[in-house]
């Protein structure tokens, strides 16, 4: 994949004037939504389903609170479960202490402990938002200089690895894990509509614990590794570019330079015709000439030619 700093504007034709730098930038902004600002997803209202492969995510999970919290007045309430919620990695990532203390957390360890936070969740949120709107009317609209000096309703509920409480549970029977989870879930979802505030909840594991979470959530994000950095994708969001070298230049996919090309095509007048794909290993790519010094149209998959072709050796 190439590498690139500032997407370079070509001259399409002699009689045009060149693009300055600063032109040229923002039509890359324009192609590309994930630019700087956009590197992470926006969470919106309901439950959103965060799916991580190859590990638990901690870092990506606490990067998405902290930056719905940077974007969003109101304090976070986070449920933990399975050590999501680690203090030393809040810290690092955190680029205030002030953002840290909008972060509520509650610890349950068995299945009962978190389903009772669950339920006790409307207590805190009410008396939040009783705060918020006494101290408002008391004094007035709220010091744009200090967002946190004030109570207010919260904007995020956090609950990771929402099934693992159930599944790991020695005390329940077999058929009541899922019972349990899924009164958690119709508590979250009832939660997400009354308070009209985004719920992230994770899931690592796909078993009968979990698979109602595709049912209850109203968006989908799906994490996967790569040797770059984490890689999501949602229904309105793709990972694009990859800063490396310190942010000193960025690592970009090919869908990057689709959208990119694809504006410069826009801008000049020239029609974007997109190139169809073929899922057929023996598609055409072109001519070339046989040892018999013989032109033939040649696929995809070299050994195919050589075994399709007439004559001598072929079938």
């Amino acid at each position: 994949m190439p590498r690139n700093v500032t997407p370079m504007a070509t001259r399409v034709a002699e009689d045009q004037p060149p693009r300055t730098g600063a032109h040229t930038q923002s039509l890359a902004d324009h192609a590309a939504p994930a630019t700087d600002e956009r590197r992470l997803p926006t969470l919106d209202d309901g439950i959103t389903l965060l799916d991580i492969e190859g590990g638990r995510g901690v870092p990506l999970l606490q990067s998405l609170v902290l930056d719905h919290l940077l974007l969003h007045d109101g304090p976070a309430v986070w449920i933990d479960a399975d050590g999501h919620a680690t203090t030393t990695t809040l810290a690092r990532l955190a680029p205030s202490q002030r953002v840290l203390d909008r972060i509520h957390v509650a610890r349950g360890v068995t299945a009962y402990q978190h389903y009772s936070m669950v339920c006790d969740l409307p207590t805190a949120v009410n008396h939040a938002i009783r705060e918020a709107t006494h101290t408002t009317r008391k004094h007035g609209r709220q010091s744009p200089a200090d967002p946190a000096s004030s109570p207010q309703p919260p904007s995020l509920l956090v609950a990771p690895a929402v099934g693992a409480p159930y599944r790991e549970s020695e005390t329940l029977d077999d058929a009541h894990p899922e019972t349990l989870h899924a009164r958690t879930l119709a508590r979250l979802s009832t939660y997400a509509d009354s308070y009209d505030v985004p719920v992230l909840v994770t899931r690592r594991t796909r078993d009968a614990i979990t698979r109602s979470l595709v049912n209850a959530a109203d968006h989908h994000l799906e994490c996967t590794q790569t040797r770059l950095g984490p890689r999501i994708v949602g229904d309105e969001f793709e990972t694009l570019i990859y800063p490396v070298d310190d942010g000193s230049s960025y690592q970009t996919t090919v869908a990057y330079w689709q959208q990119l090309l694809a504006a410069r095509a826009t801008q000049v007048g020239v029609a974007s015709t997109p190139t169809a794909r073929s899922t057929d290993d023996t598609a055409d790519v072109g001519t070339g000439v046989t040892a018999a010094g013989e032109r033939t149209t040649l696929g995809a998959d070299p050994l195919c030619d050589a075994w399709t072709t007439p004559g001598p050796g072929g079938r």
